[in-house]
């Protein structure tokens, strides 16, 4: 065994032994403070008495929203996830069920919230049509999002791996600056009621709320005071993180005491946006640029800590690496420092996936299948939740910049596929 790989072993016998603890109404160390990405409530959708429950589910929420808000956190967005949408449209047309998620649509913008319809199909043997009315309904949406199981306890879904790539090529060349595929998701072993779009769903009575956090911020606190010290900064950061945390759950089960609405637990997931940047963190760790040596480490170091709060863990619970959602992830894709396979070897020890990942216009489906095969294969191998999100740009090609408009999207240059 070689001495790398001997070293590699003994930090994580060493992170797995260590005795973290953060009791409640402990204050962080470090000046960052998260906000609060994702407050996420789930219902199960009954046409007749859409609106009323849309109305109650606001209603909550935003209560829960002030209530957060005064215990100290920001709350970036509300949330509304559903049942997968194929149980709730049946009966009505096709042009019936495009009118009622455009009207769900308006509703979500009018109101200021995020919505997620669920899995267009949940199990491979589902009628790939749904996918097909997705993408349809997708391509002229402002705030719906959904996803499309392509692997489960069952192994690959092959089917959903075909119907995904010809979703996500059809969203490319019908929606503006191909952007519709920001909303959609392939999601491969991922559990319902996880707070977190597009691939957030759930299959069960509803009435329950999970929350995300966005806090990189925290971790470049803390790795910028515990550089190359792999075991200091696996204790910091899991007390930061720990306290942060107890502090927003301690919040959330009180508003399931006023509002009668089940928690179900935190995502601690260091979600970043665009200049609060996981990738800024992991450069300060590691003295290097992302995407080198010590990038891996640095993963698995952020991943245990997330798993070791001491919340009601759900959802991910791992690491994001978004590529466009990240303004130095965005820099390092534009300047080669890391590809398609590397993003995929970090999902080894975390949750990274490829994430809002750039590709060129002439990305044909079946290349597209490759790629979600790849991600579907890495999920079932070692049962861990990923989820991909590409963003072919009809018309542009490798070494060309996206011109996306969207406010929570970086652009960057396109790398080739290899």
């Amino acid at each position: 065994m070689s001495r790398s790989r001997i070293a590699f072993l003994t930090l994580f016998l060493l992170i797995s032994t260590l005795p973290i603890t953060s009791p409640i109404g402990a204050q962080p160390k470090t000046a960052a403070k998260p906000k609060v990405r994702a407050l996420t409530a789930f219902v199960k959708v009954d046409r007749e008495h859409f609106a009323q429950q849309i109305a109650d589910t606001l209603k909550m929420l935003r209560a829960a929203k002030a209530a957060i808000e005064q215990g100290g956190y920001e709350v970036q967005t509300i949330r509304i996830t559903t049942q997968p949408f194929p149980e709730y449209i049946r009966g009505l047309s096709r042009e019936q069920a495009v009118e009622f998620f455009r009207d769900y649509d308006a509703l979500a913008v009018k109101e200021n919230f995020n919505a997620n319809i669920g899995p267009a199909m949940l199990r491979d043997a589902d009628d790939p049509s749904q996918a097909e009315l997705l993408g349809v309904v997708l391509a002229g949406a402002k705030a719906l999002n959904a996803s499309l199981l392509i692997a489960g306890e069952d192994g690959i879904h092959w089917n959903g791996v075909r119907a995904a790539a010809r979703l996500i090529k059809y969203l490319e060349e019908h929606s503006p600056r191909s952007q519709g595929n920001f909303n959609f998701g392939a999601a491969a072993l991922v559990e319902p009621y996880g707070p977190f779009f597009p691939a957030s769903y759930h299959t069960g009575e509803g009435h329950q709320f999970a929350i995300g956090l966005e806090s990189a911020n925290v971790v470049d606190d803390v790795f910028a005071a515990t550089a190359h010290q792999p075991a200091l900064a696996l204790a910091s950061l899991t007390r930061e993180l720990d306290v942060h945390n107890r502090a927003v759950e301690a919040i959330a089960l009180r508003v399931e005491k006023e509002t009668g609405w089940t928690y179900l637990g935190i995502d601690p997931t260091p979600a970043p946006l665009k200049d609060v940047s996981i990738a800024a963190a992991m450069e300060k760790f590691t003295g290097a640029r992302f995407g080198s040596s010590g990038t891996l480490t640095a993963a698995a170091i952020i991943t245990q800590a997330v798993k070791s709060v001491h919340v009601k863990r759900i959802g991910y619970s791992g690491l994001m690496l978004p590529v466009l959602e990240d303004s130095i992830i965005a820099q390092r894709w534009s300047e080669g420092s890391l590809t398609i396979d590397s993003l995929l070897a970090y999902s080894a020890v975390c949750a990274t996936g490829l994430d809002t990942v750039p590709l060129p216009g002439d990305v044909s489906v079946e290349q597209l299948e490759k790629i979600l095969g790849d991600l579907a294969s890495l999920a079932v191998k070692w049962h861990k939740p990923l989820t991909a999100r590409l963003l072919p740009v009809v018309g542009k090609k490798a070494g060309q910049r996206t011109e996306f408009e969207s406010p929570f999207l970086t652009n960057a240059t396109i790398q080739p596929l290899p």
